[in-house]
């Protein structure tokens, strides 16, 4: 994989630092069938956050079962760039905090990728101050940061945007009693880590409930914080003046190994998926059971599951909703298979308005999809067609390729920099379980040439 390797041993700056130098494509051959192991790794949408939590402390914390991907080198060096020392190998990253970084982040990088959004907390809690570039990311619809600067705001910080810029400010952090309008992930986050270090009681009502949060919350404890609730909507906090670095392992990324189990079932595989927590997706193997899926949890190490399915899959109706809903981080991955599914369904988007976006791209292969505000209807086709299509996100792109293993010939999914912010050694794994799935360098950005006969 060209851009997994990192240009320096030991470190995680070649990701990051071939981000626009080039713009990679995945060709995908069609009538696969996956079959085999694979195993997990820490789950992205944890290790970012964890990442940002260790401002909270001077000291090295070392946290384990790190992925290597993109999102991960951006915010090694986003760290970087407020003085820390980070270190990735063997997918452990050691990160040195010192006493008084920098609490300004760079602008392109945060650009690049919204979860660097989540230093803004630990800054303000730990040094009353931080100026935090408005981040960037996906294109999968409107994500603002109200809930995040009001949380901020309750707690004491005067916070203004100025020239692409959040800029927090508080002399001292005081508890407060927040409720959220939505149980958002980011805002959830971002006030638990200012609140930690806050004077006094916080007690954030309408959390999200994810396993992300959990593990975040089991990190923040062993530093040192005093919380309770975790795994319900009310999260209670009481502030202490310091904490100190520790140790921890991320949990298991559910969104990949529930990308692998919509793999299975759309390519009529059988694959077992080594290392996930089969309880995070309950309600996706529940589906993919409905589906017509045969799905054991009992692995014999206890850590997994394994999926098979035989015949073409019917289609299943999905309503994404926070946890412990249907993500809408798979949402993708249910259109394309209800596009070769049998019959016909419903996809209801409940979480980001944009995430249908990526749908233009699975009709240019065949699919039969009508979308209408929130809701996508897909009557399913037994056989998609190969064609040029680009990811717009992580998750579309993952969705791309599915869609390209069931289709007719080779189909080229352009701007797969979005899948490596996700998905660590994509092709390989998919190789591994007997796809055919090549990475090419396209000649420029423009790019988007006919797929290969």
């Amino acid at each position: 994989m060209n851009v997994a390797r990192s240009s320096q041993p030991g470190t995680s700056r070649g990701r990051a630092a071939q981000y626009h130098r080039r713009m990679d494509i995945f060709r995908v051959g069609g009538n696969a069938r996956l079959e085999g192991e694979v195993t997990v790794s820490g789950a992205k949408n944890s290790v970012l956050k964890l990442m940002a939590a260790t401002l909270l402390t001077p000291g090295t914390t070392t946290i384990n079962r790190a992925p290597d991907i993109l999102d991960v080198s951006i915010m090694s060096e986003v760290l970087r760039r407020l003085g820390c020392q980070v270190r990735f190998s063997g997918g452990t990253l050691t990160i040195a905090v010192p006493e008084d970084p920098s609490t300004e982040t760079d602008y392109q990088l945060v650009r690049r990728m919204r979860a660097s959004i989540a230093v803004l907390g630990p800054l303000v809690a730990r040094w009353g101050h931080a100026k935090v570039a408005l981040p960037g990311g996906d294109a999968i619809g409107s994500r603002g940061l109200d809930m995040h600067v009001a949380g901020l705001v309750q707690l004491g910080a005067q916070v203004h945007s100025e020239h692409g810029f959040l800029i927090a400010r508080a002399d001292r952090l005081h508890g407060a009693t927040i409720r959220l309008d939505f149980p958002s992930v980011g805002a959830t986050e971002n006030i638990l880590m200012a609140a930690v270090l806050a004077e006094g009681r916080t007690v954030i009502d309408n959390t999200a409930r994810e396993p992300e949060i959990i593990d975040l919350v089991q990190f923040l404890n062993k530093m040192g914080a005093q919380i309770e609730g975790e795994g319900t909507p009310t999260l209670v906090v009481d502030g202490v003046s310091q904490l100190k670095p520790v140790e921890h392992d991320t949990v298991p990324d559910r969104i990949v190994a529930g990308t692998w189990a919509m793999a299975a079932v759309m390519t009529r595989g059988d694959v077992t998926v080594r290392g996930a927590t089969a309880a995070h997706l309950e309600r996706v193997l529940d589906l993919l059971g409905a589906s017509g899926a045969m799905i054991d949890t009992h692995l014999t190490d206890g850590r997994g599951f394994r999926v098979r399915m035989n015949d073409r899959p019917k289609s299943i109706d999905v309503r994404t909703l926070p946890y412990p809903g249907f993500p809408t981080d798979l949402q993708p991955m249910a259109i394309a298979l209800d596009s070769i599914a049998q019959g016909s369904s419903i996809v209801t988007e409940n979480v980001f308005e944009g995430r249908f976006m990526f749908t233009n791209e699975l009709i240019r292969l065949g699919a039969s999809i009508q979308v209408d505000g929130h809701h996508a209807a897909i009557r399913g086709t037994e056989r998609l067609s190969s064609a040029p299509v680009e990811a717009t996100d992580i998750r579309a792109g993952a969705g791309l390729v599915l869609a390209g293993l069931v289709a007719d010939g080779f189909t080229d999914v352009a701007h797969v920099h979005h899948i490596d912010r996700g998905y660590p050694g994509f092709e390989q794994q998919l190789s591994a379980l007997g796809a055919d799935v090549r990475r090419i360098h396209a000649p420029d950005e423009d790019y988007f040439g006919p797929p290969s006969t």
